[in-house]
């Protein structure tokens, strides 16, 4: 039989399957046989034992119980829809993306929305940031957003990461969440204090938004943009809701419905009613990353800091429009899988440490919970104009296992590439340093963003709801010197948050943090040494802190001074081939350094 007769052409392909009704369909085993009734079953006789030939029940069994696929770790309850993204303002002249490169551009989006800490069964309304992911399947692939609802988060440490998640997870010991034993996450937060800019948004207003549609969306993450002629700068992406902004009261989250925002999406794309949310981007220049930290002591890349809008300008970009459900739940909202290292020509990822982390982390999990093969399924395959290929070949479930083609880098049998189009020696090659031991440390700028929003964002009846809603959730904490720790850091962003607690509790907070010790956190602000390294480490041997605090102070991007976008880079050609050199182990300063000129 030839190629062109094969039987694999007569496959049902993924859209005729999705798409097909009941009506159009007979009932078959799992090897298309038909049967003529779901519930028969062989037995010996009519009260006899069941037959082991009866492939029918043996096969609709097994597959019942195997229908479950690990749940995710983290932001595990959620939902999501398929849309359209159009760029209503070209970014061409600082990013080569394709999809920025006009107005009118677009391509197919899905985006799943989440909660984070919760099972898979958990209430849509529980006080906790909300996921927003993004997949662009852009012309030159896909690129993933994994955003958040809130502009940061409560580490900025990637080793933290694991333990507080365990955190937000039920207790080992009791199996009780937080709700009823809020322990372990008011111990976290007590011993890392530079949550506190997390904590005070998920305490406030934001911390239960009126479903999906009336919520912003906020990569977090600094990114670099690269436009065609080399040059970079730093951005951070924003979603702004359509629809505004909306929140619900912890005395409302009660009485609604456990999948609300599920619910709302879904019915509100099935009245018509597409929400959207508006791209936008800041961008700041590398000579302007480093004045901000020498000058204002924000970094841009940890995760906890934001760049002031009125500095730093919000910029259009398009549009994100949700204009269809999905017709199979499993098949287009859990098994679709997002990573932050999927990237496309043109944009590319910061030095920010938990950014460099969900690189790996992201991809290896859905290796894990999904397939070596995730990626070939319809709603994670790309959609690009050309036919793929790379050598990755087998594994589980393998379907598009790219034919007779070499699996190899072959020259009787050569594939195509398409010439390099950015220069990442020039954007990420920068960073010259010794290996370091780092943790980060707190310090008085921590404070700053939260306290502005305590005394710039919240009004009177918002500071109401946020002191009853984290003394109504420390209720439940069995240590006092947990609250006590807790209510100093408070302290620091005001002290009438602090007092209002200390009423609202009962319990009188330590006076600051300067004479507080933190397991998680070096103390930048304590009264003597002995309080200021983390707990179990001695200043020795070696401080594992450091005197920018991970920041880009003066001189982090070398003799790159035109990072303005659209300044061309030239590479010094004199490589060493992977060679040590003269200075390679600290003696002098390496020849061969990549050198980026000015034009």
């Amino acid at each position: 039989m030839s190629v062109t007769t094969h039987p694999s052409d007569v496959f049902r392909n993924y859209q005729d399957d999705r798409n097909s009704t009941s009506q159009d369909t007979v009932y078959t085993t799992s090897n298309g046989v038909p049967m003529p009734h779901p519930y028969e079953t062989q037995r010996v006789g009519e009260n006899g034992p069941l037959l082991l030939q009866d492939f029918h029940l043996i096969d609709l069994i097994s597959h019942f119980d195997r229908e479950r696929i690990p749940e995710r770790v983290v932001h595990a309850k959620g939902g999501g829809a398929h849309g359209v993204f159009k760029t209503t303002k070209a970014l061409d002249d600082l990013c080569l993306a394709d999809i920025f490169s006009a107005e009118g551009k677009e391509c197919p989006i899905s985006i799943r929305f989440s909660t984070v800490g919760g099972e898979s069964g958990s209430h849509d309304l529980a006080r906790d940031p909300r996921g927003f992911s993004v997949k662009f399947k852009t012309d030159e692939g896909n690129w993933d957003m994994v955003a958040n609802n809130t502009p940061v988060f409560f580490l900025r440490d990637p080793a933290k990461f694991p333990h507080f998640i365990h955190t937000q997870k039920r207790d080992p010991a009791t199996h009780l969440t937080g709700a009823d034993d809020s322990t372990q996450f008011w111990d976290y937060l007590s011993q890392n204090p530079e949550s506190i800019h997390q904590v005070m948004i998920l305490m406030g207003d934001r911390g239960i938004p009126d479903g999906w549609r009336f919520m912003n969306g906020y990569n977090g993450h600094t990114m670099k943009l690269v436009n065609k002629s080399g040059g970079w700068v730093y951005a951070q992406l924003h979603m702004k809701s359509d629809q505004g902004n909306k929140f619900i009261t912890q005395a409302e989250a009660a009485d609604k419905s456990p999948d609300y925002s599920q619910k709302d999406l879904y019915q509100a794309i099935e009245r018509g009613e597409y929400p959207s949310w508006t791209l936008s981007v800041q961008t700041m220049t590398a000579k302007e990353s480093e004045e901000l930290w020498e000058k204002q002591k924000i970094n841009v890349f940890d995760l906890t800091h934001v760049w002031p809008q009125k500095q730093f300008p919000l910029r259009e970009v398009g549009k994100l429009i949700l204009n269809e459900n999905a017709r199979n739940y499993f098949s287009e909202i859990e098994q679709i899988a997002f990573n932050p290292a999927h990237l496309v020509p043109g944009i590319e990822p910061s030095a920010d440490p938990v950014l460099q982390s969900r690189l790996f982390s992201y991809p290896d999990a859905h290796r894990h919970r999904v397939g070596v093969n995730y990626q070939q399924l319809p709603v994670n395959a790309p959609k690009v104009p050309y036919r793929m290929a790379n050598f990755q070949r087998d594994g589980n479930m393998a379907f598009y296992n790219q034919g007779l083609r070499s699996n190899y880098l072959s020259s009787i049998d050569p594939i195509k590439f398409r010439n390099r189009s950015v220069d990442l020696d020039a954007v990420h090659g920068h960073f010259i340093g010794k290996a370091v031991t780092f943790l980060s440390e707190i310090r008085p700028e921590d404070f700053n963003a939260p306290r502005k929003l305590w005394e710039d964002v919240f009004d009177d009846a918002a500071k109401d709801r946020f002191v009853q809603n984290v003394s109504g959730h420390m209720s439940t904490c069995r240590e006092k010197e947990i609250i006590k720790r807790e209510i100093a850091i408070f302290r620091e962003v005001s002290d009438d948050i602090a007092t209002r607690l200390e009423k609202a509790t009962g319990i009188k907070g330590y006076d600051g943090i300067k004479n507080l010790r933190f397991n998680g956190t070096h103390n930048g602000m304590a009264a003597d040494d002995d309080h200021r390294v983390a707990n179990g480490m001695t200043a020795k041997v070696g401080f594992s802190g450091d005197h920018n605090n991970g920041a880009p102070v003066g001189g982090t991007h070398q003799e790159y001074d035109n990072t303005e976008a659209g300044d061309s880079i030239k590479n010094y050609s004199g490589k060493t081939n992977g060679a040590t050199t003269n200075g390679t182990n600290g003696v002098k300063k390496t020849n061969g350094t990549n050198i980026l000129l000015p034009h």
